[in-house]
């Protein structure tokens, strides 16, 4: 046999495609620290769609994808902006159906995104020195599900989002839901809304 190639075999029956498992670490609680909850995209590749994607084709997106947010982008890697499952399913289509008169499956991703400069972001060194419940408090104060995570300027590129902190993830993480959390304000109302 030619020792330069591999032995290979058919599938047996039964065979399965392997799933991604995420590392089991420590418990998050409101004390663990704000990275805890962040995804962080030097390991979790971004998902991206683009601008002049039909709202069908980002829905599809996310639906394969698995997620609730795409990065609008028109060129790897410059961000345009962010659409969420919300402004796909909320109020944003039915108002340029309305100004535009266009129909549902004419509209595009750029009709109804969040372009970046109209999002809050988080910056990565203030992360670093926040616990779970701060995070939490800044989602409800800003009254969103999705926080941008930015990494400052460095001597060879610009700011770069680093991270997306999402209310859902929060959730699965903490192992409870934190919609009560509207009106909590500081930690004390945070712990107290959670146990209630």
């Amino acid at each position: 046999m030619d020792q330069s190639i591999l032995p290979t075999f058919r599938f047996p029956p039964g065979t399965h495609i392997a799933q991604a498992v995420p590392p089991m670490g420590q418990p998050v609680t409101l004390e663990s620290p704000g990275r805890a909850v962040m995804t962080d995209l030097t390991h979790v590749r971004a998902a991206t769609v683009a601008p002049d994607m039909l709202l069908a084709q980002a829905r599809q997106t996310m639906i394969h994808q698995g997620v609730r947010l795409l990065f609008v982008v028109s060129e790897m890697p410059d961000v345009a902006g962010l659409i969420t499952s919300t402004d796909l399913e909320g109020e944003r289509p039915m108002q340029v159906i309305v100004q535009r008169g266009l129909k549902y499956e004419e509209l595009r991703v750029v009709d109804v995104m969040s372009p970046l400069d109209s999002l809050d972001a988080l910056g990565l060194e203030e992360l670093a020195h926040a616990n779970v419940a701060q995070v939490v408090a800044t989602l409800k104060r800003l009254g969103r599900r999705h926080l941008l995570v930015v990494q400052a300027a460095g001597s060879h590129h610009g700011p770069q989002v680093r991270g997306v902190i999402s209310q859902s993830q929060i959730e699965r993480q903490l192992g409870r839901s934190i919609e009560l959390l509207e009106t909590a304000g500081n930690f004390a109302e945070i712990s107290a809304s959670l146990t209630a």
